[in-house]
């Protein structure tokens, strides 16, 4: 069981998938389920404005007066929410209105027996690693947290980069080719694996440095603990830092990126159930015969 636990549950605030206005109904029915169980569900305002619903509460708002955040959606909704709501470290549902997703994982056909079992307190919580970093340009910062990733790549597909890497201010490694993915263990399946990265366990703290078409084929992924802090430039090139395929800076000659692990991990709910390893065979197809 997870050493987390909800200190109530009387309010859930809820984000809806981006530019899908035929949500609403799908919401409406949970929203009444919510209700059904004496939990008061508040949306927010730019959810509500795109099924026109004129309930929408600022998100701040909503965030602060949640007990747990709720999202409707697939990864990428979760992944916004995640982030956006982090500094509250409110408790975040996943409802997945799509295909099977690593991160939302109750299905739309779940949403009943699992309040069920939220309310008898059968449920889990479980602390995922977040990454906090910023861009130094001069005397300026900009900050951000990521979930699954920061990727480092080139701003145009005919320009090979060289991406400077530093451990503890101590240069690491040059890595010249397409870029660099720097991954926690939630998004070693994401772009990480695709890149050729390894698959790691979700609830482990690690960085994973995965070169993405090295030129070198000395170049391999790279796991390490995840209170190391990491830094990266590029004194000749123009790069573009991506954050959970979100959010882009782009990164000029004399900018430095450094990215640690977050003190306080993201808080996701998950039936008590849930299998990681039954999912990966899910998703990746593991075990089926080609």
């Amino acid at each position: 069981m997870s050493k987390h636990r909800l200190e109530r549950l009387k309010t859930a605030g809820f984000i809806l998938k981006p530019e899908t206005p035929s949500i609403k109904g799908v919401y409406q029915d949970i929203k009444q389920k919510f209700r059904d169980r004496d939990i008061e569900v508040l949306l927010a305002d730019k959810s509500a404005d795109m099924i026109s619903d004129n309930s929408g509460i600022n998100f701040e708002q909503m965030c602060q007066k949640s007990d747990i955040l709720v999202s409707l959606g697939g990864d990428g909704t979760l992944l916004s929410l995640v982030r956006r709501s982090y500094k509250w470290h409110k408790p975040i549902l996943g409802i997945n209105a799509g295909n099977l997703g690593f991160l939302a994982d109750i299905v739309i056909d779940e949403v009943d027996s699992f309040l069920d079992k939220l309310l008898r307190g059968e449920y889990r919580i479980d602390e995922r690693m977040m990454m906090e970093g910023y861009i130094q340009r001069g005397d300026k910062k900009e900050s951000f947290y990521a979930f699954n990733d920061v990727v480092i790549t080139r701003p145009t597909i005919s320009k090979m980069v060289n991406i400077e890497a530093y451990i503890d201010d101590e240069l690491f490694n040059i890595y010249r080719g397409d870029g660099l993915i720097l991954s926690t263990p939630t998004g070693s399946t994401a772009y990480n694996l695709a890149a050729g990265g390894p698959v790691v366990y979700p609830l482990t703290d690690a960085f994973i440095m995965t070169p993405i078409c090295a030129h070198s084929l000395t170049q391999r992924p790279l796991l390490m603990p995840a209170d190391f802090e990491i830094g990266i430039s590029s004194p000749k090139d123009t790069v573009v830092a991506m954050i959970d395929g979100q959010d882009s800076y782009e990164m000029h000659r004399g900018d430095i990126l450094r990215l640690r692990g977050a003190k306080v991990g993201a808080k996701l709910l998950h039936r008590v159930e849930r299998n990681y390893f039954e999912v990966l065979r899910d998703k990746l197809q593991w075990g089926e015969e080609v």
